[in-house]
């Protein structure tokens, strides 16, 4: 890992260097459609980034992690969606995008959250705990990218929504 790595809440002075952290991470990733900046913009602006944590090293900015509201159709509350996750390329597989997934998810369950959910790498999110869940799916994802980790031991049943502003495709307004 990173010497001197710092995991901590985003600050209003952070949201530049975490739109280039994000750019930079996703921009030669084919799966990715490049408007990962904009849904975290679009969170933020929605006031639905209910964890925003950075990795810091140097002063720098060099990871970021979103957590956000999701929406189950059996009436479950306080799940919520992982994502995006984003390291620079130059510090990735060094254990920052651990670091900031364990940090978020042990903050996640101390503000009482019931479980978490997330599309994704199948080999990368199982080592947290991560499953697909029959019965549980977030539409036109295949099921084998869609993960949930219950907090309490039971999860919920039906079709999880992401906050709207994961439809983000532009420069936010403001």
């Amino acid at each position: 890992m990173t010497p001197h790595l710092l995991i901590r809440s985003e600050t209003v002075t952070d949201a530049d260097q975490i739109g280039e952290v994000t750019i930079a991470a996703f921009k030669t990733l084919e799966i990715s459609n490049h408007t990962e900046q904009f849904i975290i913009e679009a969170l933020r602006a929605a006031s639905a980034l209910t964890l925003s944590l950075v990795a810091e090293t140097d002063g720098r900015v060099i990871g970021h992690i979103a957590f956000s509201p999701v929406v189950m159709s059996d009436g479950t509350e306080s799940w919520y969606g992982l994502g995006p996750v984003s390291v620079l390329p130059a510090y990735q597989r060094q254990g920052i995008g651990k670091a900031l997934i364990g940090e978020g998810l042990s903050r996640l369950k101390a503000m009482n959250a019931r479980g978490c959910c997330l599309v994704g790498h199948p080999a990368y999110y199982t080592k947290f705990g991560f499953k697909n869940i029959p019965g549980l799916v977030h539409e036109g994802v295949p099921p084998e990218f869609f993960f949930a980790l219950s907090f309490d031991g039971r999860f919920p049943q039906g079709v999880v929504t992401f906050h709207e502003a994961f439809n983000a495709v532009g420069q936010s307004a403001g």
